[in-house]
Formats: C-alpha cells, sequence, structure tokens
C-alpha cells in the first residue's frame, strides 16, 4: 500500500436524530465526507420501531451502501461509523455500529479511539461468562453498559466511563435516543451540530458542512450527551483529568476544512507552516508541496519566507488512498504513478520540499531523488511536525519503534539517509503555539502520555515487535 508510510486513521463516527424526519440519507452523507478516517468498512444502523436494523460491511461508504438498501434503514434515529483498525482485525465481524438485543432493551454503539485496559476488561467479561463476538475494544464498551443498564441509563454510562481507559468518541442508539460521548481526556474529537430540527454528533465539523448543518460546540472531555424528543441534555463525570486533544488531528488527520476546539485546522497548518519558516530558513528559489498533505504548510510557510510557492510535483487524483503496486516491492513505481515531477518548473532550482510528516522516510526518500532527477539544484526537506519518536496507543496505528526513523536517527542522519541537501522539523513549542494551545497529547514526538499505559516489563503492552 502506498499509504503505508503514513500513520493511519482511526475511525469516524456520526448520528442523527430527529422527531419527523427521516436521517438515513444525512448519515451516508456524513460519513462520505469522513471517509478519510477510515476506509476499511463501513456501517449504518437506525431505529425503526422497537427494532434496531443495521446494515455494514467490508469497503468504503459508496461500496457498501446503495440506493436499495439505504431505504431499507428509514428512521428518525441513527448512527454511523467508517473504520480503520487500530485493536481488532480487519474482519467483517468487526465492522460497526455494533447492534446488541439485551434483557432490557436495545442498543448500537459506535466508536474512535483505543482502550489501553481492554485486554484486562475482556478477561473479567469472559470469566463473568459474557460471550464476546468479535475482537474490537468496542464491543467491550457495549458489554459493560449493558452490564450495569440496572443503574439506569446515565449512571450505566458514567459507570462504564470509570472503568474504561484510553480514548474514545462514542455514537449510541439507545432507548429512543442519541448519545454521544467523549474520553475524560478528549483526545479524540467530537462535536454537536443542528439542522431545522434535526441534531447530530460527529467526529469533525466538515461532515456537519456537507448536509447544511451549523456547528454548535464540541463535545466537552468526559461528558455525555444525551438527544431525545425533550432536546438536549447534558451530564459529565467527575475528574481532574486535563484536556489534551490530539495534535495528529491538526497535524494530519482532520480534514483541512473541520474546526476543531474552535481553531479551523487549515489555519492550524498555516501557521506550522509560518513557524517552520521562522525556525528554520533556507535560501531557495521555490516552494513545493507534498500534494495533499503538506499544501496548508507550504503556503504558510511561503508566506513567511516570501518564497514563491509552486506545483512542483503533480497527484495522480485518481489512485485511490489504497492503491497497490503491481509488484509490491517495487515501491518506487507507486511513488511515481502517484506523485511526478514538473521538470519544467524545478529545473535548476533550489526547493524547500514541504510535507506534514516523515514516518520511516521512505516516500520522502524517493521524492527527493526524483526532484533532482528532474533538475533541482537543490532539495530542502522541511517538515511542519516534530520527528515521530514514540507509539501511539490511543487510535492511532503507529509502525513499530525501530521502523520510526525520528526513534533510529538523529536529523542529520535522516537528511543523509533522504537524500536531502538540509532537513528541519518544526518544534513542540512551535506546534503548541500553531494550534494555539499548550495542553495537547503529542505523545507521538515527546513520549509524554496523558495517562499510564500498561506495561509488561520494559515494553508497553500494545507495543509492536
Amino acid at each position: 500500500m502506498y499509504n503505508s508510510v503514513k500513520l493511519k486513521e482511526e475511525c469516524g463516527v456520526f448520528g442523527a436524530f430527529s422527531l419527523n424526519t427521516p436521517i438515513h440519507d444525512h448519515i451516508y452523507y456524513g460519513l462520505q465526507a469522513l471517509q478519510h478516517r477510515g476506509q476499511e468498512s463501513a456501517g449504518i444502523a437506525v431505529l425503526q420501531g422497537t427494532y434496531v436494523n443495521c446494515i455494514k460491511d467490508k469497503g468504503l461508504v459508496t461500496d457498501v451502501f446503495s440506493k436499495e438498501n439505504l431505504n431499507n434503514l428509514i428512521g428518525n434515529v441513527g448512527i454511523g461509523h467508517v473504520r480503520y483498525s487500530t485493536t481488532g482485525n480487519n474482519e467483517a465481524c468487526n465492522a460497526q455500529p455494533f447492534v446488541a438485543n439485551f434483557r432490557d432493551g436495545y442498543m448500537a454503539l459506535a466508536h474512535n479511539g483505543n482502550l489501553i485496559n481492554a485486554v484486562e476488561l475482556r478477561q473479567e467479561l469472559e470469566n463473568e461468562g459474557r460471550i464476546l463476538q468479535t475482537t474490537s475494544d468496542s464491543e467491550i464498551i457495549l458489554h459493560l453498559i449493558a452490564k450495569y443498564y440496572k443503574l439506569g441509563l446515565v449512571e450505566s454510562l458514567k459507570k462504564t466511563m470509570n472503568m474504561i481507559k484510553g480514548s474514545y468518541a462514542l455514537a449510541i442508539l439507545m432507548e429512543d435516543k442519541l448519545i454521544g460521548i467523549r474520553d475524560i481526556n478528549g483526545i479524540r474529537p467530537l462535536c454537536i451540530g443542528k439542522k431545522d430540527d434535526i441534531y447530530y454528533i460527529s467526529s469533525e465539523s466538515c461532515a456537519l458542512d456537507v448536509i447544511g448543518a451549523e456547528l454548535i460546540r464540541d463535545v466537552e472531555p468526559g461528558e455525555i450527551v444525551i438527544i431525545d424528543k425533550e432536546g438536549l441534555r447534558s451530564f459529565k463525570i467527575e475528574t481532574k483529568a486535563a484536556k489534551m486533544p490530539c495534535v495528529f488531528e491538526y497535524i494530519y488527520f482532520a480534514r483541512p476544512d473541520s474546526v476543531l476546539e474552535g481553531m479551523s485546522v487549515y489555519k492550524a497548518r498555516y501557521e506550522m507552516g509560518k513557524r517552520l519558516a521562522l525556525e528554520s530558513h533556507v535560501d531557495a528559489d521555490l516552494v513545493v508541496p507534498v500534494p495533499d498533505s503538506g499544501v496548508p504548510a507550504s503556503r504558510g510557510y511561503s508566506y513567511q519566507s516570501c518564497i514563491p510557492i509552486g506545483e512542483g510535483l503533480i497527484k495522480n487524483k485518481y489512485i485511490g488512498r489504497t492503491f497497490i503496486c503491481p509488484e509490491q516491492k517495487d515501491r518506487e513505481i507507486g511513488v511515481r504513478i502517484k506523485l511526478n515531477v514538473l521538470k519544467e518548473l524545478v529545473k535548476d532550482k533550489r526547493i524547500v520540499l514541504i510535507d506534514d510528516s516523515i514516518v520511516r522516510g521512505t516516500t520522502m526518500k524517493r521524492l527527493v531523488a526524483q526532484l533532482k532527477k528532474g533538475g533541482a539544484k537543490e532539495v530542502h526537506v522541511r517538515i511542519s511536525s516534530p520527528p515521530v519518536k514514540y507509539s501511539c496507543y490511543f487510535g492511532i496505528d503507529t509502525p513499530t519503534k525501530k521502523e520510526l526513523v525520528g526513534a533510529t536517527m538523529t536529523v542529520q542522519e535522516i537528511c543523509d539517509y533522504i537524500g536531502a541537501d538540509s532537513l528541519n522539523f518544526l518544534s513542540v513549542e512551535g506546534l503548541r503555539k500553531s494550534v494555539g494551545k499548550k495542553n495537547i497529547c503529542a505523545a507521538c514526538f515527546d513520549g509524554v502520555y496523558p495517562m499510564e499505559v500498561p506495561k509488561e516489563g520494559n515494553k508497553y503492552l500494545f507495543e509492536k515487535k
């Protein structure tokens, strides 16, 4: 996969509630807008009377749903999910939403995030005789809510939140209600929207824009939002946990037209480019972005440095995110098919090549070589985030530590490896200033996790070998 050189996204959740309007098509379009957050599977669950009808399968939103099967999902309240697996295999049984009928009613649940105590909780539930049908940590949340439901809806949700540790943005369908829940650190994003009589919850505001809804606000860390015929109600669990949203949402995962915590994602990326120019100026003739991930930062870099920007790399827009090379070993062909050099623009130029991150360094190495082969006199690489040095355990699928060049090489060694004339990364402090927040989860850069991560000896429990 060409995209394997990037960090993998987590998942996206979307939900809608209306008293009078069928919402199945709203959820479909909302999921399409969130497709960048997961391409492995998609699903929609809708309440129809006392029955929850759910259609889900492996594939993109447009693969899973058709006009015909969408017409079988007509209802006034429902949730949807697009998935990339961080815990659990890419199997059809792990597609979400999860739907369950239990003694006291029904439930459908969609989850974005990752539980760091999933192994412990799974063992406890299985010791109690509960049967878990998937390998996903999301199913654990569903079982816990059902287990404590005798305490009442709100208390069962609070009890579950006190049991689970990690990151989660949840969309839940239960008791004719749409429920949104965000983890106590606010690591994973979740927001509320409204259009006419319809309320929405969504991983990102871009999905609200698509259906013409207004962004009301973000769900707060540790907050439970319940939407029903009475309107919107809010409940919070007591916690001293610090608010620490994932900074990689601003760097790469979220769509640039989304707004997270009151900050435009595009503006944050533009600011990263400006600060990158202040921290690591170089005499050059042309700023060239790596499309599409480096575009906003490159514009900020160009503005701050007064170096003109140009499309030195042309993207083949008909190659999907999951493009597979004819020969998997020949990744160079994959890079050339997706990105080609505009030789007339780069010839005899000193180039500043901008991207948002370097993970393994393999793609950047080939891009630098392509630009030089295309006639570039110099190629100076500038990255609008710090070096990725640590694994994430909160919903991002990072490679093994030995595959992270930021963890195994110095900046100069990386520069030599990719063949650049110079290389600089944005500082962690510059990153914080760019997003306008001191409290962010930047653990993939500095190793400071928002909570203690379980270990076995000297290794983290979920650390890849």
